[in-house]
């Protein structure tokens, strides 16, 4: 059974000797790819449907292959290349978080509401939407806004975890300690993940995730405020989201700049070029982004038929404002999962569905507005995940044609594990309506909707829109303050400030007790503790779904 992966790939190039990727549709990883994806699709509806969560598959991927790799025939010889694991991985992580987050979620918003005929046309809506996402993804990874050295924490675990598998010593050894105190402190319902982020994410961005968990946790117990009441970390998230949409443009403009000033004063050409590669790859991408969800948005409006309810001018109105939240919340996503880990998407979209209410579209459009901002993001943040694990695997870009050629190849797992997503949805979402279950977010965006449009919320929007920007602009587009600020606040999971707060603290003390060689370490480390973490929760999410 082949894939295509060859000996070299595993070895130091030679004079002369092009390495060649693993190709994921070769018939072995096509199979394996095939299978983890339906397995993935159907564990993450379950899970979503029932507990409401979303589990974290890429190590399962991983961990198939390395079996697979460990079975002493020769048909499975070539999943002993760690790049043969990483497609795996990508491929079951693509369809848990495209079948469940980008797909199934959106289309549970008409039911509830009482809009069947909805349904499909939606489905369809949001899987073109999703597929953009990752692509946008791929075409924005290394780029000034996405740059492949930041941390992207899951990537690194999955890397980790692989590169222990493959290497054995010293480094398993570090992961096996880190997975087990994972483990462990997950089985005491304390959130590893963030602990393990803490100890590789960027300094300042950790700081301020973890005083907005810790202000989230203890506003209402300590200061009597209710935060979400108050729509502080709503307001705070938008302000914060409007400056790093900014930032964003700036850095395209000043990175063209610096290449071109770069090339003038005879600077290498490699650098020059790296440079303004990354700037026009950015530019180009985020255009035919905005102009891709520009015409998912004209589909939805016309092929759900919510355009029958708005005059010609609301309608226009309603399609360029879906396109650019739908945008906008890819982004945000994309800038929290890179820093933390963690991503948002439930509340970012609730976000642009409560100004959508505000602007007073009617009912039927908030429906495809709520939907169509949900799917955007998961996948987006999903496939950096997995472009950093196979960064990492590839020797950090030590080679940038096979660097290039090894994300094309995940691109196209990626997509594999989308297209299964897709039809197992379709095949099963009456299933779960039947029985009453959907997404328990959508339930929230409908009430949302029923409420309707309240001054009072516009008003405390506003307001605290102007600390978010602030904070977002004093930080910077390198630290991204602001999103970590805001994203603290709006997640809820209790102990995950402290858990945050535990894993600077040790990333401050460790070197300093250890020595150097420590901070090596706790990168493996921080990689165990949030694979532990995740496979535990995915074991306890499967558990219990099955009870």
């Amino acid at each position: 059974m082949s894939t295509d992966a060859a000996p070299q790939a595993e070895t130091p190039q030679t004079a002369g000797q092009r390495r060649h990727h693993p190709r994921a549709l070769a018939p072995g990883n096509l199979i394996l790819t095939v299978v983890l994806s339906v397995f993935g699709a159907v564990v993450g509806v379950q899970l979503l449907a029932t507990l409401g969560v979303t589990p974290s598959t890429s190590l399962i991927g991983a961990l198939a292959a390395m079996t697979l790799a460990r079975v002493p025939l020769v048909w499975f010889r070539g999943f002993r290349s760690v790049h043969a694991q990483n497609l795996a991985q990508t491929s079951i992580s693509s369809a848990t978080f495209g079948a469940a987050n980008s797909l199934f979620l959106p289309i549970g918003i008409p039911f509830l509401f009482g809009m069947d005929n909805m349904i499909i046309p939606m489905l369809i809506g949001v899987a073109a939407a999703m597929l953009v996402d990752a692509w946008l993804l791929y075409r924005m990874y290394d780029t000034p806004a996405f740059p492949a050295q930041n941390p992207w924490p899951p990537g690194i675990a999955a890397a980790e975890a692989i590169k222990a598998g493959d290497e054995g010593g010293r480094r398993a050894k570090v992961l096996g300690l880190g997975l087990l105190t994972g483990l462990v402190g997950a089985v005491f319902t304390l959130p590893m993940s963030a602990f393990g982020v803490a100890l590789i994410g960027g300094f300042a961005a950790m700081a301020a995730f973890g005083v907005g968990l810790l202000f989230s946790q203890y506003a209402e117990p300590l200061f009597g405020l209710d935060l979400n009441a108050m729509y502080l970390p709503h307001g705070m998230m938008i302000g914060a989201g409007v400056v790093a949409l900014v930032q964003v443009g700036r850095t395209i403009f000043k990175a063209r700049r610096t290449a071109a000033d770069e090339a003038r004063a005879a600077a290498p050409a490699g650098a020059a070029e790296g440079t303004r590669d990354g700037a026009r790859r950015l530019g180009r991408s985020m255009r035919l982004g905005f102009g891709a969800y520009l015409v998912i948005s004209i589909l939805l409006a016309f092929g759900t038929g919510a355009a029958t309810h708005m005059s010609p001018g609301m309608l226009i109105g309603f399609v360029v404002y879906a396109t650019v939240a739908a945008f906008l919340h890819e982004l945000l996503v994309g800038i929290a999962s890179m820093h933390s880990g963690w991503f948002p998407a439930f509340a970012i979209a609730l976000i642009t569905l409560l100004l959508g209410i505000l602007i007073g579209f009617p009912p039927e459009a908030l429906v495809v507005l709520s939907g169509f901002t949900a799917a955007t993001g998961p996948a987006f943040a999903d496939m950096g995940y997995d472009l950093k694990a196979g960064y990492l695997l590839r020797g950090e870009n030590a080679d940038p044609a096979f660097e290039l050629e090894g994300r094309r190849q995940q691109l196209i797992a990626a997509m594999i594990g989308f297209g299964v997503a897709i039809v197992v949805v379709l095949v099963s979402y009456r299933m779960f309506f039947d029985n009453g279950q959907t997404a328990p977010i959508d339930a929230a965006y409908v009430a949302a909707i029923k409420a309707g449009p309240s001054l009072e919320t516009a008003e405390h929007l506003a307001l605290w829109a102007i600390p978010g920007a602030i904070v977002q602009i004093i930080g910077g587009s390198r630290r991204q303050l602001g999103i970590l600020l805001a994203t603290g606040l709006l997640i809820t999971t209790p102990m995950a400030g402290w858990m945050v707060a535990a894993g600077i603290a040790v990333r401050v003390v460790a070197p300093r007790v250890l020595g150097a060689k420590a901070k090596e370490d706790l990168e493996v480390f921080a990689g165990g503790a949030i694979a532990g973490d995740a496979l535990y929760s995915f074991g306890n999410g499967v558990f219990k779904a099955a009870k």
